[in-house]
């Protein structure tokens, strides 16, 4: 598998259309025609029949999300090019998706990317395989203000329902910045939110709806809200020693403080402040954890 992705690879041009497309369908059709190695299939299997059994249901709903290496720098950001995949069922499933997030490695964007930043690092992936979360809000915070770089603020963007409208430019998440030490919030604007991702009735994959007229332009997060994003903000910052740019979740049936769930956090980098985008977790296979080594620093 290695030596046909390199020749393919090797027949690639920066800004050269038809030589990155026919690389990266080349090793796209090698990538899927190759069985998942047989360890990693075991360890996916057992880990998912464990989280069956811990939540009671037969096929638990996951999100199946991308994490390159060197996807985040001073110098280049690699994240959000490639894909994740959430609300899917049944461990085939599972298995499909994590080998089509290996293979997002290898689109023409991404290789484009890389070869224009000239780029010696070898291409290489963890996916992470999360419990997910039914997310009447999601968003992401920054434990700095990421403009200024303010270590006293915390900045949060927040949507209905999962965070895939925001991700893929459809939507203008809603704007607060909150004083870490007073709780004050500074800035609170509240965006037009028309629409929102939910899970498919179907039960497996997300669909999207739109919001009722009634809280299209009513803001996401009360201020018991807030306050609890922003006092995880101030937990994870302890934990990782640094500022860090979090990925979290309200979930539709809890109450506070069960119901804020932290789904990843990365540190901030220079490259982080010029723009939201999607941000992928960090380094490996979890099954039924929300993105931090601790799970005491992963709640409110």
């Amino acid at each position: 598998m290695g030596g046909a992705i390199a020749s393919a690879l090797a027949r690639a041009q920066p800004g050269d259309v038809d030589t990155l497309t026919i690389a990266s369908k080349a090793i796209d059709e090698a990538l899927r025609f190759a069985p998942i190695p047989d360890s990693i299939r075991v360890e996916v299997t057992q880990a998912y029949e464990q989280l069956a059994r811990d939540t009671g249901q037969a096929e638990p709903p996951v999100a199946v999300r991308s994490s390159a290496i060197g996807e985040d720098g001073a110098e280049a950001s690699f994240a959000g090019q490639q894909e994740s995949f959430l609300w899917i069922r049944g461990i085939e499933h599972v298995d499909d998706a994590v080998r089509d997030c290996w293979a997002s490695l290898f689109t023409p964007q991404a290789i484009s990317y890389r070869l224009t930043l000239g780029s010696a690092q070898e291409p290489a992936m963890g996916v992470t395989v999360q419990s997910m979360v039914d997310a009447e809000i999601s968003g992401v915070l920054f434990t700095c203000n990421p403009v200024s770089g303010d270590p006293s603020m915390v900045a949060i963007n927040a949507s209905w329902g999962l965070g895939i409208g925001v991700v893929g430019g459809e939507l203008t998440p809603d704007d607060y910045l909150v004083s870490k030490v007073t709780g004050e919030v500074v800035r609170r604007t509240v965006s037009h939110k028309h629409a929102e991702y939910v899970p498919d009735p179907a039960g497996r994959g997300a669909i999207r709806r739109d919001v009722p007229a009634e809280r299209r332009n009513a803001p996401s997060l009360r201020d018991d809200q807030l306050a609890a994003l922003v006092e995880v903000a101030r937990r994870i910052e302890r934990h990782y020693g640094g500022h860090q740019d979090v990925e979290w979740a309200i979930a539709r049936s809890l109450a506070l403080p069960e119901a804020l769930l932290v789904v990843q956090a990365r540190p901030v980098t220079a490259r982080t402040r010029a723009a939201p985008k999607e941000r992928a977790s960090a380094l490996s296979l979890v099954l039924g954890a929300f993105g931090a080594p601790d799970a005491g620093e992963s709640r409110s």
